[in-house]
């Protein structure tokens, strides 16, 4: 980070950026700091309400993973982003697809603040997920919407949508069940002409994602294949950059924010993603280990040593609800003050105001340049205006708005 001979004592420990794209009609004000997606079924219920707990203490969201919005979530009283998966758990019809009338009935509770479409993450992304039939109790079948017991599979593609009209159509309707609320999208970059057809049909058919998350390969979670963790989906920087890219070359920046996750667990992290593009970031790592996470690896075998990934009675017994609550809200105040000594070590008043120049970046062993010298960062319009002029040139032209699959050039 460059500092500022003109540096700032910065008053506001508690910075928000505005979600919602125009038009939506209930927007939403987001800390710069969240808690990232992990789900009630993966993580207990001490976790689940300790975490939604010291969200409503700190004023920051919760997002629940994909789930189900469960009791826990709601007894913690935090603002909630629900997480649609493949699974569409909390509004599944029977056969597994979306269920229109479920999640209309579960997306108006007022708790619940935004709407997060889950294409991909990046501790596995494009593999699915399996919550095994023996930790499906009644309280998770509750949230899930699927009997006791029963093997819960989230495929590894969506049933409500093929192309990326379709997205932004079933997007645009989750909007409208909702009342108005922001709907966004999670993604980890893979095949970049992919990101670029989101944007061609957002160009296409004027409706707009009110946000995404772009989540790095580096995430991670235990119960992930190793060859997913190891070898599939872009670093977190490498991915953030291509979607400020995406959003900026086509002029939709100024109405679609952009979120990251992955590893994002200190103030310098947090400022530089947000100099680079982000809006705000979540983690999920950060606040595991404010819950006492010691990055056991069993939390796929239901026998997590600390209480947090595991529906274990006996071994929740551990974790004091009241006591990682308040270790879960210092983590976001004092990294939220760090980060604002940070900002203001740079002569700013808000993260908001960071740039690319604001990061350094070294290149090789003796050469150090700003991050927008450093990155190829692209101006406004010019993917729509000239884009043989950018190094996207390809893949622009390879994406479509009707289809995913690539044009063949």
């Amino acid at each position: 980070m460059a500092h500022s001979i003109a540096a700032k004592h910065t008053a506001d420990d508690s910075p928000r950026i505005h979600v919602g794209a125009p038009g939506t009609k209930q927007p939403y004000s987001a800390s710069v700091l969240n808690i990232s997606a992990m789900s009630f079924g993966s993580l207990g219920a001490h976790a689940i309400e300790a975490l939604s707990t010291g969200a409503k203490k700190g004023n920051f969201y919760h997002d629940t993973g994909e789930g189900g919005v469960s009791r826990y979530h709601r007894a913690g009283g935090a603002d909630l982003v629900w997480e649609l998966g493949s699974g569409y758990f909390g509004c599944r019809a029977r056969d597994g697809r979306f269920d229109a009338a479920r999640f209309k009935d579960v997306a108006q509770d007022p708790q619940i603040k935004m709407i997060e479409i889950k294409l991909s993450q990046g501790a596995k992304p494009g593999h699915g997920g399996v919550l095994p039939g023996a930790k499906v109790t009644e309280e998770i079948a509750e949230a899930r919407g699927v009997p006791v017991g029963e093997t819960c599979v989230s495929p590894p593609g969506h049933t409500a949508f093929s192309t990326p009209i379709e997205m932004m159509e079933f997007a645009a309707s989750l909007r409208e069940m909702s009342c108005g609320k922001p709907v966004g999208i999670k993604f980890c970059v893979g095949n970049r002409w992919e990101l670029l057809a989101i944007c061609k049909a957002m160009l296409e058919t004027e409706i707009r994602l009110d946000f995404m998350v772009v989540d790095g390969g580096e995430g991670g979670t235990g119960a992930a294949p190793a060859e997913f963790l190891d070898h599939v989906g872009a670093p977190l920087r490498q991915g953030l950059v291509l979607a400020r890219n995406a959003l900026v070359g086509t002029g939709l920046k100024d109405e679609v924010r952009l979120a990251c996750s992955g590893k994002q667990t200190s103030a310098f992290a947090i400022a530089s993603s947000m100099a680079l593009g982000a809006d705000w970031i979540n983690t999920a790592r950060g606040f595991m280990f404010s819950l006492g996470c010691i990055q056991s690896l069993n939390c796929h075998n239901n026998t997590c040593p600390t209480g947090i990934a595991t529906t274990d009675k006996g071994r929740q017994r551990g974790l004091v609800i009241a006591d990682k609550a308040e270790r879960v809200y210092n983590f976001h105040r004092n990294t939220m003050k760090a980060l604002m000594e940070v900002v203001g070590a740079a002569g700013l008043e808000h993260p908001a105001e960071l740039t690319p120049r604001h990061i350094m970046h070294r290149v090789t062993e003796d050469i150090v340049l700003p991050a927008h010298r450093a990155y190829d960062l692209l101006d406004k319009n010019v993917l729509i205006n000239a884009p043989e002029e950018t190094k996207l040139a390809n893949e622009w032209a390879m994406a479509q708005a009707a289809s995913f699959r690539p044009l063949n050039i």
